[in-house]
């Protein structure tokens, strides 16, 4: 199932994020290792620039979203821990969105 979540960044922030952003892509095996951990299939991060202020848009495939959240919030992983830190320093609040369209494919 894909998950996607929206959060404010404190605009004094953005650059920091962006920048712990580009650490994590530089850390592709510990990520997976999490990813597995939390059985998530794939994430994919996004920084929007709007009116308002920067925006992380954050997408995550998973069988149970639930499910992985609740892992990556406790695991102990050195790059989970960061990223739990880096995300409770940059991000101000989350917007709750619901989507405007969805379809599933079952047989897929």
């Amino acid at each position: 199932m894909l998950n996607v979540s929206f959060a404010r960044i404190r605009p004094e922030k953005e650059q920091y994020l962006r920048k712990w952003l580009a650490e994590l892509n530089s850390r592709q095996d510990e990520a997976r290792q999490s990813l597995a951990q939390e059985g998530t299939r794939q994430e994919q991060a996004y920084l929007l620039s709007t009116a308002e202020g920067p925006v992380l848009v954050y997408a995550m495939e998973a069988a149970d979203a639930k499910r992985a959240y609740a892992a990556y919030g406790k695991s102990k992983l050195d790059v989970d821990e960061k990223h739990r830190a880096v995300l409770a320093e940059c991000l101000a609040e989350s917007l709750d969105l619901d989507p405007l369209y969805e379809c599933i494919n079952p047989a897929a």
